[in-house]
């Protein structure tokens, strides 16, 4: 599917009273999963144990 084609499936399921700040968001999204997927299937990703770790580590020891 082409940039324009999946545009246009975006714009076809928003109703047509939708703001151009919702048609921004709703393409906002497609983009960022797109990037997510990539990215998972590249490798680039960390676990969600790393997640946790990095999170405890920042707001629970860096609060001390």
């Amino acid at each position: 599917m082409t940039t324009k084609e999946r545009v246009i499936a975006v714009l076809d399921q928003l109703p047509d009273d939708c703001t151009l700040d919702e048609v921004l968001y709703h393409l906002y999204v497609v983009r960022s999963v797109e990037y997510g997927l990539a990215d998972a299937e590249s490798g680039r990703t960390i676990s969600q144990e790393q997640v946790v770790e990095e999170l405890r580590r920042k707001w629970v020891i860096g609060a001390e």
